[in-house]
């Protein structure tokens, strides 16, 4: 993965586009990492990978529920408003 600086990035903003199309480019400020840049493909896969991580926790956290005895009735009682 390649570094740019902020004030690189800046300067060199078509060049930093281009190879953020190949590969993810790490932008730096101040000694730190401050940002990554990723083409708008990887971007949308890494969004697919995730929301298809958390539909798989859900599931799994849902049947689990489900197992032990946690009906929509039970939810709807521990959810209401008791203010």
């Amino acid at each position: 993965m390649q570094t740019f600086t902020a004030n690189e990035a800046k300067t060199r903003f078509g060049e930093f586009i281009d190879l953020a199309q190949r590969e993810p480019v790490r932008v730096m400020r101040r000694d730190r990492v401050v940002g990554v840049m990723v083409s708008a493909a990887d971007y949308e896969a890494m969004r697919a990978f995730y929301a298809d991580r958390l539909r798989h926790t859900l599931d799994q956290s849902a049947a689990r529920a489900q197992e032990q005895g946690l009906t929509d009735a039970k939810l709807a009682e521990l959810l209401a408003d008791e203010s």
